[in-house]
C-alpha cells in the first residue's frame, strides 16, 4: 500500500491543498509533477516561480511554473513526468481562481478566466495525459488514475459564485465522462469536494451567520486529509472506485449522491393544463431540494 514508482502530476501544487496533496503522494513514495502558475486567488500574477522554489529541494519532485490552461504547457507537464519518472499514473486537476459576483452585476472576463483556469485546465492536462497513459496500460504498466478537486459551490450553490461553481458543477460532469470513457483501460475517475483552510476558504465573504461560522471552522481543518484520499485513490485497492463524489472534511470521508431522479410525476397525454400542472407538481414537492447555500449545510463543527 504505497505509491513506489508510481508518478503523479498535480496542478497548484505550490499551494494550500495541492502543496498537501504533493507532499503526501511523495511521502507514499510516488514521484511528482507540480504545476503551478504563481498566481493570486483570483488568477493575477504574483509569484511566477513559486513552484521551483517550493519543490527546490524535494527528491523526486519536478516543477513547471505555467498556466495549465495552456495547452503546451499540459502538454510539457506530462512529456517532463514520461522524460524524468518514467510515466504518467496519477493526475490530480486541483488549480482554481475565484471572482466572484452577482449575476446581475456580471464580469464577463471575470466568467472567462474561472472557466478557463477551473475547467479549461483541468481538460487540457487530460486531453495530453490520457492517451499516454491508456498506451501505458495496454502495454501492461498498472493502470492509472485521475482525481479532480470539485467544491460543494458546485453542487450546492452559493451567493456570487456563478462562474466558481458552474466551474466546478462543469468539472463534476467531466469527472462522470471520463470514468465512462476509461473504464475499458481500467483508469478510474473520481472527484473530491475538499474542505480545508485554503485561499478559497480566506476569501470568503460571509452573508450571515450560518456562513460566518462555516468559514472559522473551515479556517481550521487541514488538509492533510483531503490529500490522504488522493493517495489512497491511486492505489491497486482503489481500482475498483470511479465515477463517484467524495468529500472530505477534517476526519470525515463522505460520499455524496449524485443527481437521479427521486420520483416522478406523469402527464395526461396531450398535457397537462397549467391548473393541472399546479395540482400534479405537489407530489414532486416532498422532493424538492432545499435552498441552501454549500457554506449554511456544512457550517457544522468539523470533526478534526
Amino acid at each position: 500500500m504505497d505509491l513506489n514508482g508510481r508518478v503523479a502530476i498535480v496542478t497548484g501544487g505550490a499551494r494550500g491543498i495541492g502543496l498537501a496533496i504533493v507532499e503526501d503522494l511523495l511521502a507514499q513514495g510516488a514521484a511528482v509533477v507540480a504545476v503551478d502558475a504563481g498566481v493570486s486567488i483570483s488568477g493575477e500574477p504574483v509569484e511566477p516561480k513559486l513552484a521551483e522554489e517550493v519543490l527546490r529541494n524535494k527528491a523526486n519532485a519536478a516543477a513547471i511554473c505555467g498556466d495549465i490552461a495552456d495547452r503546451a504547457i499540459a502538454i510539457e507537464a506530462v512529456e517532463l513526468a514520461q522524460e524524468r519518472f518514467g510515466g504518467v499514473d496519477l493526475i490530480v486537476n486541483n488549480a482554481a481562481i475565484v471572482r466572484d459576483g452577482f449575476i446581475f452585476k456580471s464580469n464577463p472576463e471575470a466568467w472567462d478566466a474561472v472557466i478557463r483556469t477551473n475547467l479549461t485546465g483541468a481538460y487540457r492536462l487530460l486531453a495530453a495525459a490520457t492517451p499516454v497513459m491508456r498506451d501505458a496500460a495496454k502495454a501492461g504498466r498498472a493502470p492509472g488514475a485521475i482525481v479532480n478537486l470539485v467544491s460543494s459551490a458546485g453542487i450546492y450553490g452559493n451567493f456570487g459564485q456563478g462562474a466558481y461553481a458552474a466551474a466546478k458543477a462543469g468539472l463534476l460532469g467531466l469527472t462522470r465522462v471520463i470514468a465512462h470513457d476509461l473504464a475499458r483501460s481500467r483508469i478510474t475517475c473520481n472527484a473530491i469536494a475538499p474542505f480545508a483552510a485554503t485561499r478559497v476558504t480566506e476569501s470568503i465573504q460571509p452573508a450571515n451567520e450560518a456562513q460566518a461560522a462555516y468559514k472559522k471552522q473551515a479556517l481550521q481543518v487541514p488538509a492533510l486529509y483531503v490529500a490522504r484520499l488522493v493517495a489512497f485513490l491511486a492505489t491497486p485497492a482503489a481500482s475498483h472506485i470511479s465515477g463517484q463524489l467524495f468529500g472530505v472534511r477534517g476526519r470525515e470521508v463522505m460520499i455524496f449522491n449524485q443527481p437521479r431522479p427521486a420520483s416522478k410525476l406523469l402527464q395526461p397525454q396531450g398535457g397537462y393544463d397549467l391548473l393541472g400542472f399546479a395540482q400534479g407538481m405537489r407530489a414532486l414537492e416532498p422532493y424538492f431540494a432545499d435552498l441552501v447555500t454549500d457554506l449554511e449545510a456544512f457550517s457544522a463543527d468539523p470533526v478534526l
